[in-house]
């Protein structure tokens, strides 16, 4: 079992306080990814954990046992970084092997484990070659074999493959999660990429600022964002926002509309939409036309609706022009509404 308890870690730099209090249970075999632009406190978090950094106050434990007074080498995790540092001088048999030998293990041991995560990798054909004579990716894949290979109760990576190409990252998102499956490893993703966060993750962790804001699934996430900021930092374009004043009997005026919404004594709410989750209708919201793009399915179509900036994604069958008036509605299922006060998602 390789459970991670992460139990009221705060870090301080000085004066500048990088993590506030945080708590997290990653669950034995769970890929959690920690998600959030930079300098919101994910590295330093997993740096913690990897025992690279110590907390100011707190406790990390790792298969019921409390860590984080051990080092980094006694804590069973395998750490995969942003930079490769794979070694030159070495085949990429013996990079993948180099932590072993370091155990003294026997050769035959070596062999097996090498062979095995190779395999895995879908670098077996490799192994041979010296890492100056392999592209990016396949030096991406000797860093991933070389940790598995350890056969750790925990695997860290911290943005492995940012430094790839679009078609190389997609290619290794679709092959990493299935291989950590199949090593039974708990693993702790840190990227501020969220297709990456959406496409890998059992749980997202997303966090602004040192703290985590939300914790749940990819989809639970993207459907009901806990939070404003975790609504406007996902999606791609993220979610619209509106104001909303009380209508009466649980409804809302929104953009001259009337709509039905959350039964709460508030002077004022903000209503959020997707802007996949719009579409063309014979009464709805009049909005302008500004900025049209297509995008081959289909059309985003920025407007002003309000006077707010407001993005839908239409179909690309659509003749739309900028300077068209467009009546868009929002599916009713699909709206969430959060206090401006507090920026917190109201049910």
């Amino acid at each position: 079992m390789a459970q991670i308890q992460i139990k009221n870690v705060a870090k301080n730099f000085g004066g500048y306080q990088a993590l506030h209090d945080i708590n997290l249970t990653i669950e034995d075999q769970e890929f959690m990814v920690l998600l959030g632009a930079s300098g919101c406190g994910k590295t330093t978090l997993l740096r913690i954990v990897a025992g690279l950094e110590t907390a100011t106050t707190g406790e990390v434990w790792i298969g019921g046992k409390r860590v984080d007074h051990l080092a980094p080498k006694d804590r069973g995790i395998a750490m995969v970084f942003q930079n490769y540092a794979v070694f030159p001088h070495l085949t990429v048999f013996e990079n993948i092997g180099f932590g072993l030998r370091m155990q003294k293990m026997s050769n035959e041991e070596v062999t097996r484990r090498v062979e095995r995560t190779a395999g895995l990798m879908h670098i077996d054909q490799l192994l041979k070659r010296y890492s100056g004579e392999l592209s990016g990716g396949q030096r991406q894949r000797v860093a991933v074999a070389r940790a598995l290979a350890m056969e750790p109760d925990v695997i860290l990576m911290d943005e492995p493959l940012s430094n790839l190409d679009a078609l190389l990252r997609l290619e290794m998102r679709a092959e990493l999660k299935g291989v950590l499956a199949e090593s039974k490893t708990t693993a702790i993703y840190v990227t501020h990429d969220q297709v990456e966060a959406m496409s890998l993750a059992d749980r997202i962790s997303v966090m602004h600022q040192g703290k985590i804001i939300q914790a749940a699934t990819p989809i639970e996430v993207y459907r009901n964002p806990a939070a404003k900021f975790v609504a406007g930092f996902i999606g791609n374009p993220p979610m619209n926002f509106l104001d909303a004043t009380p209508a009466g009997d649980g409804k809302w005026t929104v953009a001259g509309q009337v709509v039905d919404g959350p039964r709460v004594n508030l002077d004022r709410l903000q209503f959020a939409i997707r802007p996949e989750d719009i579409q063309l209708a014979e009464q709805g919201m009049s909005a302008t036309a500004k900025v049209v793009e297509p995008l081959g399915a289909h059309l985003l179509v920025t407007c002003h609706v309000d006077g707010t900036s407001f993005r839908a994604v239409l179909d690309s069958d659509l003749t739309v022009r900028p300077g068209d008036t467009l009546m868009l509605s929002p599916q009713p299922d699909r709206v969430r509404w959060f206090d401006p006060e507090t920026n917190l998602a109201v049910a």
